[in-house]
């Protein structure tokens, strides 16, 4: 493989492998390099989200979770094994968005049901991305896999601008228009 000209960093949660790998191998066929972060507690989100586990050269971070009410689902972990200061609770909020993350420049897709909402975004653009993508509504799980893989595919193989590609991807199937971009002013 040559060296790549694409770096992706996809942050995976609980119950998502399977749409993950579809992605991976996807973006990888693109020539992307992919780096996977498999998520099973709250911290491990923290150290992607903090850049204490994040690679230097990233184009996008693709956090691919389950979604509800704008805020990330995670596995709910028994009190004695969470660590100290890691949240608990079976869902990662704008607030703690807004606690641990250090994403100075970093472009974001939150690829999960309801994870497009203002709340959310706003929290990570206050965190220092440069941009944050994601469905607003209860996406199906097919169209979200399609959206991504559409928006990657104009991006890397057609050199279309974030907002042209998004546009594209966007304009799928009804499904597909919940997703919403917020940029940082």
């Amino acid at each position: 493989m040559s060296k790549p000209e694409f770096y992706i960093s996809l942050a995976v949660g609980h119950d998502c492998d399977m749409e993950s790998y579809a992605l991976r191998s996807t973006l990888e066929y693109f020539g992307a390099r992919v780096t996977m972060h498999w998520i099973g507690r709250p911290n491990d989100l923290v150290e992607v989200l903090s850049g204490e586990d994040r690679e230097d050269k990233i184009d996008y971070l693709i956090l691919n979770f389950h979604g509800d009410e704008g805020r990330f689902c995670m596995n709910e972990l028994g009190e004695d094994i969470y660590e100290l200061d890691e949240p608990r609770g079976e869902f990662f909020n704008a607030q703690d968005v807004l606690r641990f993350s250090k994403l100075k420049g970093v472009k974001v897709i939150a690829a999960g049901c309801s994870l497009g909402r203002e709340s959310l975004a706003k929290a990570f653009l206050k965190s220092g991305c440069h941009s944050y993508i994601g469905p607003d509504d209860y996406i199906d799980g097919n169209s979200n896999l399609m959206f991504l893989i559409r928006f990657m595919y104009e991006i890397i193989n057609n050199n279309k601008s974030q907002q042209e590609a998004f546009e594209i991807a966007r304009s799928i199937d009804e499904e597909t228009s919940m997703y919403k971009i917020y940029l940082s002013q």
